[in-house]
């Protein structure tokens, strides 16, 4: 399964990502699909930019988005929303004053 995901690179202490395309199965530096954009979390305000005609591209072949990139691709506009939480049925116990009424 492809993702897009962020690949780390700079020097020790001084992180800065590159947001790519590769398979799932890949280690975080490992051989890439796509370098679609840059992400740098150091500088105030973090920069985050990203090609939005590739990235629509990928998303819409089925690459999905890890949860750090999917909340950046919310705040540019290629996602809706995210779904956060479980989504299991609620394991919430109730009384059994009301399960008789």
């Amino acid at each position: 399964m492809l993702k897009i995901r962020l690949k780390r690179i700079g020097r020790r202490g001084q992180p800065h990502y590159r947001i790519v395309v590769m398979e799932s199965s890949q280690p975080r530096d490992g051989k890439t699909v796509e370098e679609i954009g840059y992400y740098n979390p150091r500088n105030k305000p973090s920069v985050f930019d990203v090609d939005k005609d590739r990235a629509q591209y990928w998303l819409e072949k089925g690459a999905q988005p890890t949860d750090t990139v999917a909340q950046y691709f919310v705040k540019e506009g290629l996602l809706d929303s995210l779904s956060r939480g479980s989504t299991k049925p609620s394991t919430k116990k109730t009384s059994k004053k009301e399960n008789k009424e």
